[in-house]
Protein backbone atom coordinates (compact mmCIF):
# COMPACT_ATOMS: atom_id res chain seq x y z
CA UNK A 1 0.00 0.00 0.00
CA UNK A 2 2.64 2.13 1.00
CA UNK A 3 4.12 1.56 -2.58
CA UNK A 4 1.20 2.23 -4.33
CA UNK A 5 1.26 5.88 -2.35
CA UNK A 6 4.54 6.74 -3.70
CA UNK A 7 4.06 6.26 -6.89
CA UNK A 8 0.97 8.37 -6.83
CA UNK A 9 2.69 10.58 -5.39
CA UNK A 10 5.39 10.73 -7.63
CA UNK A 11 3.12 10.56 -11.00
CA UNK A 12 1.08 13.81 -9.55
CA UNK A 13 4.51 15.84 -9.33
CA UNK A 14 5.40 14.81 -12.63
CA UNK A 15 1.99 15.95 -13.69
CA UNK A 16 2.19 19.51 -11.74
CA UNK A 17 5.93 20.12 -13.61
CA UNK A 18 4.51 18.62 -17.19
CA UNK A 19 1.20 20.70 -16.77
CA UNK A 20 3.35 24.06 -15.88
CA UNK A 21 5.36 23.26 -19.04
CA UNK A 22 5.03 25.41 -21.86
CA UNK A 23 5.21 25.41 -25.58
CA UNK A 24 8.75 27.24 -25.50
CA UNK A 25 10.13 25.61 -22.50
CA UNK A 26 9.41 22.01 -24.58
CA UNK A 27 10.94 23.89 -27.62
CA UNK A 28 14.02 24.71 -25.51
CA UNK A 29 14.28 20.97 -23.74
CA UNK A 30 14.20 19.74 -27.56
CA UNK A 31 17.18 22.23 -28.27
CA UNK A 32 19.26 21.84 -25.62
CA UNK A 33 18.89 17.68 -26.24
CA UNK A 34 19.96 18.37 -30.01
CA UNK A 35 22.84 20.41 -27.94
CA UNK A 36 24.32 17.06 -26.61
CA UNK A 37 22.37 17.30 -22.92
CA UNK A 38 20.08 15.41 -21.82
CA UNK A 39 18.48 14.22 -18.10
CA UNK A 40 17.31 17.76 -16.69
CA UNK A 41 17.36 17.94 -13.13
CA UNK A 42 15.35 20.34 -10.99
CA UNK A 43 17.72 19.64 -8.22
CA UNK A 44 20.62 20.54 -10.08
CA UNK A 45 18.92 23.74 -11.26
CA UNK A 46 17.90 25.24 -7.79
CA UNK A 47 21.17 24.12 -6.46
CA UNK A 48 23.28 26.13 -9.24
CA UNK A 49 20.54 28.83 -9.19
CA UNK A 50 21.48 29.38 -5.38
CA UNK A 51 25.37 29.25 -6.06
CA UNK A 52 27.38 32.27 -5.61
CA UNK A 53 30.21 33.12 -8.21
CA UNK A 54 32.18 36.02 -9.46
CA UNK A 55 30.00 37.78 -11.86
CA UNK A 56 31.71 39.38 -14.94
CA UNK A 57 32.16 42.07 -12.38
CA UNK A 58 33.85 40.55 -10.52
CA UNK A 59 31.18 40.66 -7.58
CA UNK A 60 29.99 37.93 -5.95
CA UNK A 61 26.17 36.77 -6.66
CA UNK A 62 23.85 34.36 -7.78
CA UNK A 63 20.56 34.49 -9.71
CA UNK A 64 18.90 34.68 -5.80
CA UNK A 65 20.82 38.05 -5.50
CA UNK A 66 18.24 39.62 -8.01
CA UNK A 67 15.73 37.20 -8.45
CA UNK A 68 15.34 36.55 -4.47
CA UNK A 69 14.74 33.44 -2.57
CA UNK A 70 11.28 33.35 -2.84
CA UNK A 71 10.47 33.24 -6.64
CA UNK A 72 6.77 33.57 -6.28
CA UNK A 73 7.34 37.20 -5.48
CA UNK A 74 9.37 40.17 -7.19
CA UNK A 75 12.83 40.77 -7.27
CA UNK A 76 15.13 43.93 -7.57
CA UNK A 77 18.13 44.39 -10.17
CA UNK A 78 21.39 44.90 -7.95
CA UNK A 79 22.83 47.60 -9.28
CA UNK A 80 19.05 49.71 -11.10
CA UNK A 81 17.17 48.58 -8.71
CA UNK A 82 14.76 48.04 -11.63
CA UNK A 83 11.82 45.44 -9.95
CA UNK A 84 11.35 42.38 -12.17
CA UNK A 85 8.45 39.99 -12.28
CA UNK A 86 8.48 37.21 -10.31
CA UNK A 87 10.22 34.08 -12.05
CA UNK A 88 7.78 31.39 -10.88
CA UNK A 89 5.51 30.72 -13.65
CA UNK A 90 2.82 29.74 -11.34
CA UNK A 91 2.75 33.47 -10.03
CA UNK A 92 3.39 35.34 -13.50
CA UNK A 93 2.16 33.17 -16.08
CA UNK A 94 3.84 35.21 -18.83
CA UNK A 95 7.07 33.52 -17.56
CA UNK A 96 8.97 31.26 -20.07
CA UNK A 97 6.29 31.36 -22.49
CA UNK A 98 8.77 33.19 -25.02
CA UNK A 99 11.74 31.10 -27.02
CA UNK A 100 13.65 34.53 -27.62
CA UNK A 101 13.01 36.19 -24.48
CA UNK A 102 14.21 32.57 -22.40
CA UNK A 103 17.12 32.77 -24.64
CA UNK A 104 18.26 36.67 -23.96
CA UNK A 105 17.47 36.36 -20.83
CA UNK A 106 19.97 33.43 -20.10
CA UNK A 107 22.23 34.91 -22.20
CA UNK A 108 22.53 38.08 -20.51
CA UNK A 109 22.16 36.84 -16.95
CA UNK A 110 24.11 33.99 -17.56
CA UNK A 111 27.53 35.90 -18.25
CA UNK A 112 26.76 38.47 -15.27
CA UNK A 113 26.47 35.40 -12.58
CA UNK A 114 28.71 33.27 -14.03
CA UNK A 115 31.00 35.57 -16.81
CA UNK A 116 30.45 32.89 -19.43
CA UNK A 117 27.41 31.88 -21.51
CA UNK A 118 25.41 29.02 -19.87
CA UNK A 119 25.71 25.41 -21.26
CA UNK A 120 22.77 23.77 -22.64
CA UNK A 121 22.40 21.43 -19.87
CA UNK A 122 22.60 24.81 -17.09
CA UNK A 123 19.80 25.83 -19.07
CA UNK A 124 18.00 22.83 -18.92
CA UNK A 125 18.02 21.93 -14.95
CA UNK A 126 17.42 25.77 -14.69
CA UNK A 127 14.39 25.41 -17.08
CA UNK A 128 13.43 22.37 -14.78
CA UNK A 129 13.51 23.65 -11.53
CA UNK A 130 11.46 26.85 -12.39
CA UNK A 131 9.10 24.97 -14.23
CA UNK A 132 8.51 23.92 -10.63
CA UNK A 133 7.79 27.05 -8.72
Amino acid sequence: MKLHKILMTAGLLLATTAALATPATDELFAKYKSAGAAGFDAARGDKAWHKESKGEEGQTMSCSTCHGQDLGKEGKHHKTNKVIAPMAPSANKERLTDVKKIEKWFKRNCNDVLARECTAQEKGDYLKFLLGK
